[in-house]
């Protein structure tokens, strides 16, 4: 089954890392039985069944710098793998996922971690 959407954690790192919400084309909601599930909406309305905002694959690439790209690593044949890739001006940074969700989401912690988003 192909990701959506960031998992619960990672939105919560998001939101955490200060990312703008209104980029989050999504949502955590709850089902009523304390089962969150994603939903394509985002956050607004009733604060106890939207719980927190979640972003697809094209919102977190629009988070990204417009030098970003992404693609599928054919080197590994067993495993899928995903590798986002953003230029700087001392070269290029890479990421990789198992998914494209995962390999944005892990573009977005390490430009945020050397202070370039």
């Amino acid at each position: 089954m192909n990701k959506i959407c960031t998992s619960i954690e990672q939105s919560k790192k998001l939101v955490e890392l200060g990312i703008d919400v209104s980029t989050a084309d999504m949502s955590w909601v709850s089902n009523g039985l304390g089962k969150p599930f994603a939903r394509t909406i985002p956050v607004k309305g009733d604060p106890e069944e939207h719980l927190l905002p979640c972003w697809s694959f094209a919102a977190l690439f629009g988070v990204l710098p417009d030098d970003t790209d992404i693609v599928k690593d054919n080197a590994d044949t067993e495993n899928e793998k995903y590798m986002c890739t953003v230029g700087i001006k001392d070269g290029i940074i890479s990421t990789f996922g198992n998914n494209p969700v995962d390999a944005c989401y892990e573009m977005i912690l390490k430009l945020h971690e050397q202070n370039i988003l």
